[in-house]
Protein backbone atom coordinates (compact mmCIF):
# COMPACT_ATOMS: atom_id res chain seq x y z
CA UNK A 1 0.00 0.00 0.00
CA UNK A 2 1.29 3.65 -0.79
CA UNK A 3 0.04 6.28 1.58
CA UNK A 4 0.32 10.03 0.66
CA UNK A 5 2.35 11.72 3.31
CA UNK A 6 3.02 15.30 2.77
CA UNK A 7 3.15 15.80 -0.84
CA UNK A 8 4.99 12.24 -1.58
CA UNK A 9 3.90 8.67 -1.47
CA UNK A 10 5.16 6.20 0.34
CA UNK A 11 5.07 2.80 1.39
CA UNK A 12 3.60 1.69 4.35
CA UNK A 13 6.20 0.57 6.24
CA UNK A 14 7.46 4.82 5.67
CA UNK A 15 4.77 6.43 6.25
CA UNK A 16 5.72 7.74 9.64
CA UNK A 17 5.03 11.54 11.19
CA UNK A 18 6.95 12.51 14.93
CA UNK A 19 5.70 11.37 18.44
CA UNK A 20 5.52 15.62 18.53
CA UNK A 21 3.07 15.73 16.24
CA UNK A 22 0.08 17.64 18.19
CA UNK A 23 -2.74 14.97 16.40
CA UNK A 24 -0.93 12.20 18.34
CA UNK A 25 -0.27 14.08 21.75
CA UNK A 26 -3.57 15.79 21.73
CA UNK A 27 -6.03 14.62 18.97
CA UNK A 28 -5.44 18.16 17.49
CA UNK A 29 -6.81 17.28 13.95
CA UNK A 30 -9.52 16.66 11.49
CA UNK A 31 -10.27 13.89 9.35
CA UNK A 32 -12.42 12.66 6.53
CA UNK A 33 -13.89 8.94 5.17
CA UNK A 34 -14.55 8.94 1.68
CA UNK A 35 -15.80 6.19 -0.58
CA UNK A 36 -14.72 5.01 -3.89
CA UNK A 37 -17.36 3.01 -5.89
CA UNK A 38 -17.08 1.62 -9.37
CA UNK A 39 -14.15 3.43 -9.80
CA UNK A 40 -15.42 7.32 -8.94
CA UNK A 41 -15.06 8.99 -5.70
CA UNK A 42 -18.46 9.44 -4.44
CA UNK A 43 -18.85 12.92 -2.85
CA UNK A 44 -15.96 14.32 -3.36
CA UNK A 45 -16.24 17.97 -3.09
CA UNK A 46 -19.04 17.60 0.02
CA UNK A 47 -16.48 15.64 1.95
CA UNK A 48 -13.34 17.71 0.92
CA UNK A 49 -16.12 21.70 2.15
CA UNK A 50 -16.80 19.23 5.15
CA UNK A 51 -12.82 19.20 5.55
CA UNK A 52 -12.35 22.72 5.16
CA UNK A 53 -15.28 23.41 7.65
CA UNK A 54 -13.41 21.35 10.42
CA UNK A 55 -10.15 23.26 9.51
CA UNK A 56 -12.31 26.70 10.14
CA UNK A 57 -13.68 25.83 13.31
CA UNK A 58 -10.64 24.59 14.62
CA UNK A 59 -8.43 27.16 12.96
CA UNK A 60 -5.89 24.43 11.09
CA UNK A 61 -4.43 25.55 8.06
CA UNK A 62 -4.74 22.90 5.23
CA UNK A 63 -1.47 22.53 3.78
CA UNK A 64 -3.50 21.93 0.24
CA UNK A 65 -5.84 23.88 -1.77
CA UNK A 66 -9.34 22.52 -2.50
CA UNK A 67 -8.21 21.76 -6.26
CA UNK A 68 -5.02 20.05 -5.26
CA UNK A 69 -6.11 18.56 -2.17
CA UNK A 70 -8.98 16.66 -4.93
CA UNK A 71 -5.78 15.57 -7.35
CA UNK A 72 -3.89 14.69 -4.26
CA UNK A 73 -6.50 12.23 -3.48
CA UNK A 74 -6.91 11.05 -7.13
CA UNK A 75 -2.85 10.46 -7.17
CA UNK A 76 -3.36 8.16 -3.92
CA UNK A 77 -6.16 5.85 -5.01
CA UNK A 78 -4.71 5.52 -8.73
CA UNK A 79 -1.35 4.61 -6.71
CA UNK A 80 -3.23 1.72 -5.09
CA UNK A 81 -5.03 0.88 -8.40
CA UNK A 82 -8.55 0.82 -5.98
CA UNK A 83 -12.02 0.66 -7.99
CA UNK A 84 -13.60 -0.37 -4.65
CA UNK A 85 -12.74 1.23 -1.29
CA UNK A 86 -12.39 3.79 1.38
CA UNK A 87 -10.26 6.96 1.69
CA UNK A 88 -8.85 8.30 4.80
CA UNK A 89 -7.89 11.87 4.64
CA UNK A 90 -6.08 13.49 7.39
CA UNK A 91 -4.96 16.81 8.61
CA UNK A 92 -3.09 17.37 11.96
CA UNK A 93 -2.46 20.30 13.60
CA UNK A 94 1.72 19.10 13.12
CA UNK A 95 4.61 18.22 14.80
CA UNK A 96 4.81 20.89 18.16
CA UNK A 97 6.40 20.88 21.89
CA UNK A 98 5.17 18.93 24.25
CA UNK A 99 2.88 22.06 25.08
CA UNK A 100 -0.89 22.83 24.02
CA UNK A 101 -0.05 25.95 22.08
CA UNK A 102 -0.92 25.07 18.52
CA UNK A 103 1.12 28.08 17.53
CA UNK A 104 4.21 26.02 17.88
CA UNK A 105 3.07 23.76 15.24
CA UNK A 106 4.11 25.35 12.16
CA UNK A 107 3.51 22.96 9.65
CA UNK A 108 0.24 20.79 9.37
CA UNK A 109 1.05 16.81 8.30
CA UNK A 110 -2.02 15.90 5.60
CA UNK A 111 -1.98 11.48 4.94
CA UNK A 112 -4.35 10.08 2.61
CA UNK A 113 -4.91 6.07 3.20
CA UNK A 114 -6.14 4.67 0.28
CA UNK A 115 -7.89 1.07 1.21
CA UNK A 116 -10.73 -0.75 1.97
CA UNK A 117 -12.90 -0.76 4.92
CA UNK A 118 -15.63 -3.46 6.55
CA UNK A 119 -17.65 -1.94 9.72
CA UNK A 120 -20.11 -5.15 9.81
CA UNK A 121 -20.33 -8.58 8.65
CA UNK A 122 -22.91 -8.63 4.76
CA UNK A 123 -25.24 -10.93 6.99
CA UNK A 124 -26.15 -8.24 9.41
CA UNK A 125 -27.21 -5.79 6.22
CA UNK A 126 -29.71 -9.10 5.65
CA UNK A 127 -31.20 -9.18 9.39
CA UNK A 128 -30.64 -5.55 11.17
CA UNK A 129 -29.08 -4.84 13.83
CA UNK A 130 -29.55 -4.93 17.66
CA UNK A 131 -28.03 -2.32 19.56
CA UNK A 132 -28.00 -0.46 23.11
CA UNK A 133 -28.19 2.74 24.58
CA UNK A 134 -25.06 3.83 26.61
CA UNK A 135 -24.37 5.70 29.68
CA UNK A 136 -22.12 7.60 27.78
CA UNK A 137 -23.30 11.50 26.80
CA UNK A 138 -22.28 12.72 23.55
CA UNK A 139 -20.18 16.32 23.87
CA UNK A 140 -21.85 19.32 24.06
CA UNK A 141 -22.04 21.46 21.36
CA UNK A 142 -20.41 23.87 23.52
CA UNK A 143 -17.09 21.81 24.48
CA UNK A 144 -15.84 19.74 21.55
CA UNK A 145 -18.50 20.67 19.18
CA UNK A 146 -19.42 17.48 17.72
CA UNK A 147 -20.39 18.87 13.83
CA UNK A 148 -16.41 19.38 13.90
CA UNK A 149 -14.70 15.47 12.50
CA UNK A 150 -11.77 16.16 14.48
CA UNK A 151 -9.38 13.39 15.85
CA UNK A 152 -10.19 13.39 19.28
CA UNK A 153 -12.62 10.67 19.06
CA UNK A 154 -12.73 9.66 22.48
CA UNK A 155 -16.25 10.42 23.56
CA UNK A 156 -17.23 7.96 20.55
CA UNK A 157 -14.59 5.44 21.77
CA UNK A 158 -15.86 5.31 25.33
CA UNK A 159 -19.56 4.83 23.50
CA UNK A 160 -18.08 2.30 21.47
CA UNK A 161 -16.27 0.35 24.52
CA UNK A 162 -19.54 0.11 26.28
CA UNK A 163 -21.28 -1.42 23.33
CA UNK A 164 -18.58 -4.71 23.12
CA UNK A 165 -18.95 -5.01 26.46
CA UNK A 166 -22.64 -5.35 26.10
CA UNK A 167 -21.75 -7.57 23.08
CA UNK A 168 -23.32 -5.36 20.26
CA UNK A 169 -21.49 -3.63 17.33
CA UNK A 170 -23.23 0.03 17.75
CA UNK A 171 -25.02 2.03 20.34
CA UNK A 172 -27.09 4.82 20.70
CA UNK A 173 -25.74 8.06 22.46
CA UNK A 174 -28.21 10.83 24.10
CA UNK A 175 -27.11 14.57 24.35
CA UNK A 176 -26.88 15.93 27.90
CA UNK A 177 -30.91 16.73 27.62
CA UNK A 178 -31.71 13.19 27.17
CA UNK A 179 -32.62 13.39 23.37
CA UNK A 180 -31.44 10.84 21.06
CA UNK A 181 -28.06 12.18 19.31
CA UNK A 182 -26.61 9.68 17.37
CA UNK A 183 -24.71 6.14 17.21
CA UNK A 184 -20.64 6.38 18.33
CA UNK A 185 -20.38 5.94 14.24
CA UNK A 186 -23.47 6.58 12.42
CA UNK A 187 -26.44 9.00 12.37
CA UNK A 188 -29.84 7.38 13.02
CA UNK A 189 -33.40 7.06 11.63
CA UNK A 190 -36.54 6.10 12.36
CA UNK A 191 -39.81 5.68 10.06
CA UNK A 192 -43.04 6.16 11.11
CA UNK A 193 -46.14 5.94 9.34
CA UNK A 194 -44.82 7.23 6.20
CA UNK A 195 -42.34 9.63 7.79
CA UNK A 196 -39.01 9.34 8.02
CA UNK A 197 -37.11 11.07 10.92
CA UNK A 198 -33.90 12.06 12.04
CA UNK A 199 -32.42 14.21 15.39
CA UNK A 200 -31.43 18.01 14.48
CA UNK A 201 -27.60 19.01 14.35
CA UNK A 202 -28.69 21.07 17.10
CA UNK A 203 -28.69 17.42 19.57
CA UNK A 204 -24.63 16.93 18.72
CA UNK A 205 -24.91 15.09 15.18
CA UNK A 206 -22.47 15.10 13.12
CA UNK A 207 -23.35 16.87 9.35
CA UNK A 208 -23.50 13.66 7.78
CA UNK A 209 -22.68 13.17 4.46
CA UNK A 210 -24.86 10.21 3.57
CA UNK A 211 -27.40 11.61 5.78
CA UNK A 212 -28.02 14.96 3.33
CA UNK A 213 -27.90 12.11 0.80
CA UNK A 214 -30.83 10.14 2.93
CA UNK A 215 -32.98 13.42 2.95
CA UNK A 216 -32.83 14.00 -1.24
CA UNK A 217 -33.92 10.34 -1.46
CA UNK A 218 -36.44 10.93 0.40
CA UNK A 219 -37.77 13.90 -1.48
CA UNK A 220 -37.61 11.68 -4.69
CA UNK A 221 -38.98 9.05 -3.37
CA UNK A 222 -42.48 11.43 -2.10
CA UNK A 223 -41.31 10.31 1.80
CA UNK A 224 -41.83 12.71 4.25
CA UNK A 225 -38.99 13.71 5.90
CA UNK A 226 -38.19 15.42 9.26
CA UNK A 227 -35.46 16.63 11.46
CA UNK A 228 -36.92 16.07 15.08
CA UNK A 229 -35.75 15.70 19.07
CA UNK A 230 -35.85 12.12 19.35
CA UNK A 231 -36.23 9.88 22.40
CA UNK A 232 -35.57 6.19 23.36
CA UNK A 233 -39.69 5.68 23.35
CA UNK A 234 -39.63 7.30 20.01
CA UNK A 235 -37.27 4.18 18.62
CA UNK A 236 -38.59 1.64 20.44
CA UNK A 237 -42.35 2.66 18.74
CA UNK A 238 -40.72 3.12 15.71
CA UNK A 239 -42.13 1.07 12.65
CA UNK A 240 -38.51 0.79 11.47
CA UNK A 241 -35.32 2.45 12.72
CA UNK A 242 -31.69 2.56 10.70
CA UNK A 243 -28.42 4.03 10.84
CA UNK A 244 -26.13 6.11 8.07
CA UNK A 245 -22.50 6.86 7.16
CA UNK A 246 -19.59 6.79 4.76
CA UNK A 247 -18.29 3.61 6.21
CA UNK A 248 -21.56 1.74 7.33
CA UNK A 249 -23.83 2.73 4.11
CA UNK A 250 -27.19 2.34 5.24
CA UNK A 251 -28.09 -0.61 7.69
CA UNK A 252 -30.98 -1.78 9.73
CA UNK A 253 -31.94 -1.93 13.05
CA UNK A 254 -34.14 -4.14 14.81
CA UNK A 255 -34.03 -3.77 18.07
CA UNK A 256 -32.80 -1.60 21.03
CA UNK A 257 -32.18 -2.14 24.81
CA UNK A 258 -34.31 -5.55 23.72
CA UNK A 259 -37.31 -3.82 22.83
CA UNK A 260 -37.48 -5.06 19.31
CA UNK A 261 -38.19 -2.38 16.74
CA UNK A 262 -41.43 -2.77 14.31
CA UNK A 263 -41.64 -6.62 13.47
CA UNK A 264 -38.01 -7.29 14.03
CA UNK A 265 -36.92 -7.28 10.75
CA UNK A 266 -35.56 -4.49 7.97
CA UNK A 267 -38.64 -2.71 6.80
CA UNK A 268 -39.76 -1.53 3.65
CA UNK A 269 -39.34 1.97 3.62
CA UNK A 270 -35.66 1.42 4.72
CA UNK A 271 -35.18 -1.36 1.94
CA UNK A 272 -36.11 1.11 -0.74
CA UNK A 273 -34.17 4.24 0.50
CA UNK A 274 -30.60 1.60 0.76
CA UNK A 275 -31.72 0.64 -2.83
CA UNK A 276 -32.07 3.86 -4.17
CA UNK A 277 -28.78 4.58 -2.50
CA UNK A 278 -26.83 1.85 -4.15
CA UNK A 279 -27.90 3.62 -7.10
CA UNK A 280 -26.50 6.41 -6.57
CA UNK A 281 -23.30 5.45 -5.62
CA UNK A 282 -22.60 3.35 -8.89
CA UNK A 283 -24.02 6.15 -11.15
CA UNK A 284 -22.54 9.31 -9.88
CA UNK A 285 -19.00 10.32 -8.39
CA UNK A 286 -16.05 12.11 -9.75
CA UNK A 287 -14.11 9.11 -12.42
CA UNK A 288 -10.55 7.93 -10.63
CA UNK A 289 -9.50 6.45 -14.46
CA UNK A 290 -10.62 9.17 -17.40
Amino acid sequence: MLIYLNGKLVEEEEAKISVFDHGLLYGDGIFEGIRIYNGRIFKFDEHITRLYYSAKAIMLEVPLNFYDIKNAIIQTVRANKLREGYIRLVVTRGAGDLGLNPLKCKLPTLIIIASKITLYPESLYEKGLDIITVPTRRNLSESVNPAIKSLNYLNNILAKIEANNAGVLEAVMLNQEGFVSECTGDNIFIAKEDTVMTPPVSAGVLYGITRETIMDICVKLEIEFKEVNLTRYDIFNADECFLSGTAAEIISVVSLDRRVIGNGKPGETTKNIAREFRMLTHSEGVPIYE
